[in-house]
């Protein structure tokens, strides 16, 4: 079974730099209007970590989900 995961944006570090979301293979992450990226399709996240490894800021986090399908 592929992993999941659930992302979490710790917002007042995110300077919106997008860097996250250029490296994230299923795309789940966005900017938002305000300029902060969000979580715009978390289901299809796939806890590759791409996005942990490539924030400058340190302001994401990704919880692997236990699949007990």
């Amino acid at each position: 079974m592929p992993k999941k995961g659930k992302v979490y944006i710790n917002e007042p570090w995110c300077k919106g730099c997008e860097i996250c979301a250029n490296f994230c293979p299923k795309k789940i992450l966005g900017l938002r209007g305000d300029g902060k990226m969000e979580v715009k399709d978390p289901e299809n996240c796939i806890a590759c970590n791409q996005c942990v490894l490539r924030c400058p800021d340190y302001a994401i986090k990704v919880e692997v989900i236990e699949n007990n399908d």
